[in-house]
């Protein structure tokens, strides 16, 4: 019961994290919204099997069975992750990454920040959540704007902290201003 109560615990100070974030930004409904699958059946039992508390129980259950079907529940689910944004091409019927819309690579920003908040801890720093990325940055299951971007929105929580991304976000990111003119 404890490791339940512990995973229990996590998701939801991630959920708040995440949450208030997408509040101070006016994204309400991604907010409220955000991971409410990983309260499912499919995500919440392997959650409590692997919980340590300092990492994903789905890289866990992934070293222990090869790969994480919490995950594979999570991505097809949750529209903020970059994953989820593959399509088959059209004349080609390969796979390949398709552009994130804002609103959900925003809430992407939200998520990340809040998984780095609560996995590092008192370690956290504004550049937590981009040293991550930059650790997986050859995946080419996000489409390259859609990286660019992130990178750019992690690269600006770095360097200017939470107050001043928040505020271009709400300003510049949220009004579909095209990135060119961010530069």
């Amino acid at each position: 019961m404890n490791k339940a109560w512990g995973h229990f615990k996590t998701v939801t100070r991630h959920r708040h994290l995440v949450m208030y974030h997408c509040f101070r930004v006016g994204l309400y409904g991604r907010g409220l919204l955000h991971d409410l699958s990983k309260y499912s059946p499919t995500e919440f039992r392997v959650g409590v099997k692997y919980y340590q508390g300092t990492r994903s129980p789905n890289v866990a259950e992934r070293e222990d069975v090869g790969y994480s079907a919490a995950w594979m529940h999570h991505k097809g689910r949750n529209r903020h992750h970059f994953e989820y944004w593959t399509d088959l091409l059209p004349g080609t019927n390969t796979y390949s990454a398709v552009p994130m819309p804002t609103r959900f690579l925003v809430e992407m920003v939200m998520d990340r920040m809040a998984a780095c908040k609560v996995y590092k801890g008192k370690d956290y720093t504004d550049g937590s959540a981009l040293e991550y990325l930059l650790q997986a940055r050859d995946s080419k299951l996000i489409h390259p704007e859609t990286m660019e971007k992130l990178v750019f929105l992690l690269t600006m929580l770095r360097d200017r902290g939470e107050d001043e991304t928040f505020r271009f976000i709400r300003q510049v990111v949220l009004k579909e201003t095209p990135f060119s003119r961010w530069a």
